[in-house]
């Protein structure tokens, strides 16, 4: 079963203070958690994918309809206080252990080394609906 769990970068449940506040030590030791987490996954053959992703002032959104050259603008609107940061999507047994990973990587930390209480959001990864 795989799953994807979407890491959004706002408050979390015990922290508020944004990684633009924290510490570089702070910051490294985040970084270097999300890092041992993901060669955890890999280690048990459960990673799929892993990646970081830019932040809001380089994204893009794109519409067309299909005949007009696309419109491309300027990504979410500047009052936005939550994004996607980045991802991890793995391939595990049972929707529980999916969560019990979710868990570990909200246990991230941040200032004073403290568990941060990342919100974390676990999906399904689906097949294409049915055709038929």
């Amino acid at each position: 079963m795989k799953y994807m769990l979407l890491k959004t970068y706002g408050p979390a449940a015990s922290c508020d203070i944004p990684i633009t506040e924290w510490t570089p030590e702070e910051i490294k030791a985040h970084m270097d958690f999300q890092r041992a987490l993901g060669a955890e996954l890999a280690k048990t053959g459960e990673l799929v994918d892993a990646q970081g992703l830019a932040g809001p002032d380089e994204a893009r959104l794109v519409s067309s309809d299909g005949r007009s050259a696309p419109v491309i603008t300027d990504g979410p609107f500047p009052e936005t206080k939550e994004f996607l940061a980045g991802y991890w999507i793995v391939d595990v047994e049972s929707p529980e252990r999916a969560l019990e990973i979710a868990a570990q990587a909200s246990a991230a930390p941040g200032p004073g080394g403290k568990p941060i209480g990342e919100y974390i959001e676990v999906r399904a990864v689906m097949g294409a609906p049915a055709t038929e």
